[in-house]
């Protein structure tokens, strides 16, 4: 693995212009409120409107994102890509970028994999 100056400031301009993509922005919002972004909106319309069920409901789900080991920022994730692939069909620069990390982390799974069984 490289880790040059050059090499590390062009990931972080590769990831920056990935994550800052409009369209990916947009699918993450949508995951995001589908996952945890409702239960907010039930705590304060419930607070604001003194609606208990709702404010009970809302407040409970937000507690339980905070304990550890929540898997909802995976899920989020999954779902952003799924509705990206979805509403975005013809994105093909997100996407590309997505199967070229996804490419990457396999790889070094792999590599992680064999080198583990070999200690073995």
């Amino acid at each position: 693995m490289d880790f040059s100056k050059e090499n590390v400031k062009k990931k972080l301009k590769k990831f920056a212009r990935f994550l800052i993509n409009p369209r990916l922005l947009l699918c993450l919002g949508i995951a995001w409120m589908i996952t945890n972004g409702w239960s907010y909106v039930f705590t304060a319309v419930g607070a604001y409107f003194g609606i208990k069920w709702m404010t009970a409901v809302g407040a409970a789900y937000a507690g339980l994102l905070w304990f550890p080991f929540t898997p909802e920022k995976l899920l989020t994730v999954v779902i952003a890509i799924f509705l990206l692939r979805l509403i975005f069909p013809n994105d093909k620069n997100t996407l590309a970028v997505l199967k070229e990390e996804f490419e990457e982390a396999k790889e070094a799974f792999g590599r992680f994999r064999s080198k583990r069984r070999t200690k073995k």
